[in-house]
């Protein structure tokens, strides 16, 4: 890479690499460094008056640096925290040679810089837990700076906060603020919950596939590759419904997965095309266990992750404490709109669209046109745990037919804070039912909505084989995290979300700049000069850029041979 291509920090720790390894240390060691403790453990199990811990070693980042004559401090930051060090000359280097303390420590390395520290561990007269280093050994050298938070009388200064920076440098943002790795270590906490509570019922984790044939299980646009091999095209999974009922209708009473979805739709911040989603599917139960079960699951998620079920959302507190409150869907409309929608066709539910000035289109039909209702008039109101029932058939093209009103499902969504976390059934196993209810999705699909669902004949075949009455669950791994860590954004949960394109300045080809009549080495050096483009370079004040690029060819000692003001003046006119 060209000097000039880095920043000034840059250069200098690409400086000090060569001098580690001139002085025979490698600054990228392959061997195993064995540790004994983390830097919690030392503070948890360090007693003052035993003097217990005389041989440890810990590893970590260089996160802070006051060097002084003879000794010196440090702070160093491993998976578990931070802790300062104490770098003694004479106690680090015993003998003659002084240079891993004068040279290695105080001068090649860096904050950022991984080190691994033999010592033993003392109380500073100030109170804090420190660890004496006896070794030093360079585990891995940083060529990048990082960005340096202070913090001063409890305020931080030059926060690494932007979200944009933070979403596209994940590893950046967990190294600087320690409290998203706190997010991610709670949702692996949450996952790990509901996977114990699953399993202490017997139920069975499975896999199913990602590549499909038809993206079934959901109402939503797929993205779509294609199998060179088989010469088909293929939809990544949008949801995985349809194969853990298959499961159900080969014997097993509970099978349940932590899928992967991807849904080729827009972006917010409670959306992101690659989520994780949790499905459960249990035989011989409804929809009314479902909700009690799914009650229970969330209510020892919020205990597990916070020791009680008040949760701080924002500025609310949201009390996941079992029971939730159970509320028709029609009921919920009828409350906050004033219609009751009972028995509406399309033409009349359009009437009320209006009415309320709800936005919809000629390709949505009852079901598409009640969600828009209660998208917009009804589900921000659910602010505590509330369960929304009894969904309108055309809603719900897998879910029973309710047993007491046949022109409603045995359905629920658990609402919380105004948005939908959890939603449920009491699945459709009628076969007959199930492709009747397909064939009026293919009808959507000609009228133009996109998200209908296609036809499964393989799942229709499955179901003709008989399928046990069955509920199912499914919720939003991301959005209970969201909700369970007081995360304002998806992006805030995700390790990687999806980003737009990084943008890259615009930058002109050397040809440009040679047909100007410049030189082609000095091309790179007027660009380091911040003149990308001809044109940039056009508005460019002559006298300023000759003693900028002259300076430039000093500073990184190019060994070019500066052109004349007057050479400068000509390229620009």
């Amino acid at each position: 890479m060209n000097n000039l291509e880095l920043s000034e920090q840059e250069i200098i720790r690409r400086k000090s690499l060569e001098e580690l390894r001139k002085l025979g240390i490698d600054p990228y060691p392959a061997e195993e460094y064995k540790t004994t403790h983390h830097s919690t453990d030392i503070k948890e199990q360090f007693n003052e008056e035993e003097n217990n811990l005389q041989d440890v070693v810990i590893a970590g980042r260089i996160m802070s640096r006051r060097i002084m004559g003879k000794a010196s401090f440090a702070e160093i930051q491993d998976s578990e925290g931070r802790i300062q060090i104490y770098l003694n000359r004479d106690e680090l280097c015993p003998g003659e040679d002084k240079t891993l303390y004068n040279t290695v420590f105080k001068k090649l390395l860096d904050i950022g810089d991984f080190i691994g520290i033999k010592g033993s561990v003392f109380k500073t007269q100030m109170g804090e837990i420190t660890v004496e280093a006896k070794e030093l050994t360079v585990l891995s050298k940083s060529l990048r700076p990082l960005p340096i938070v202070k913090e001063k009388d409890g305020k931080v200064y030059d926060a690494f906060s932007d979200p944009e920076m933070r979403y596209r440098q994940r590893y950046v943002d967990l190294v600087v603020n320690p409290e998203v790795r706190e997010t991610f270590k709670k949702r692996t906490l949450l996952i790990q919950t509901i996977r114990n509570f699953f399993n202490s019922f017997g139920y069975l984790e499975v896999e199913t596939p990602v590549l499909q044939p038809i993206p079934g299980g959901a109402a939503a646009s797929p993205f779509v590759t294609h199998h060179n091999a088989l010469n088909i095209p293929l939809y990544l999974r949008i949801a995985n419904e349809l194969y853990l009922k298959r499961l159900i209708v080969g014997g097993y009473e509970g099978v349940y997965e932590f899928s992967r979805n991807f849904r080729n739709e827009g972006m917010d911040r409670t959306h992101n095309p690659e989520f994780t989603a949790l499905e459960i599917y249990v035989a011989y139960k409804d929809y009314n266990w479902m909700m009690d079960f799914t009650a229970k699951m969330v209510e020892e998620v919020a205990m597990a992750l916070h020791g009680k079920t008040e949760v701080q959302v924002g500025d609310r507190i949201i009390d996941f404490k079992t029971p939730y409150p159970k509320v028709t869907m029609t009921d919920a409309i009828k409350e906050h709109t004033g219609f009751d929608i009972s028995g509406m066709n399309e033409d009349q539910l359009r009437e009320v669209c209006d009415k309320l000035d709800i936005e919809y289109d000629d390709s949505m039909g009852k079901g598409k046109l009640i969600d828009a209702i209660f998208g917009e008039k009804c589900e921000h109101h659910y602010i505590q745990p509330t369960f929304i029932t009894d969904y309108p058939v055309e809603m719900s093209p897998l879910c029973k037919k309710h047993r007491e009103n046949p022109e409603l499902t045995e359905r629920f969504e658990l609402f919380v804070n105004g948005h939908e976390l959890a939603n449920a059934y009491s699945e459709l196993n009628d076969p007959i039912d199930q492709r009747e209810r397909f064939e009026e999705q293919v009808k959507l699909l000609e009228k133009g909505d996109d998200e209908a669902m296609y036809i499964d004949y393989d799942f229709l075949r499955a179901l003709e084989y008989g399928m046990p009455p069955t509920s199912g669950m499914g919720i939003g791994i991301d959005r209970l995290t969201m909700l369970m860590t007081n995360s304002p954004s998806i992006q805030d949960v995700l390790f990687f979300p999806q980003m737009k394109p990084e943008k890259k300045p615009e930058k002109d080809g050397k040809e440009k700049f040679i047909e100007l009549g410049i030189p082609e080495a000095w091309i790179p050096v007027i660009q380091k000069a911040g003149f990308l483009t001809v044109k940039a370079l056009k508005e460019a004040n002559p006298n300023k850029l000759h003693q900028d690029i002259c300076g430039l060819n000093k500073k990184f000692k190019m060994g070019l041979k500066n052109p004349s003001k007057e050479d400068v003046a000509g390229w620009i006119a």
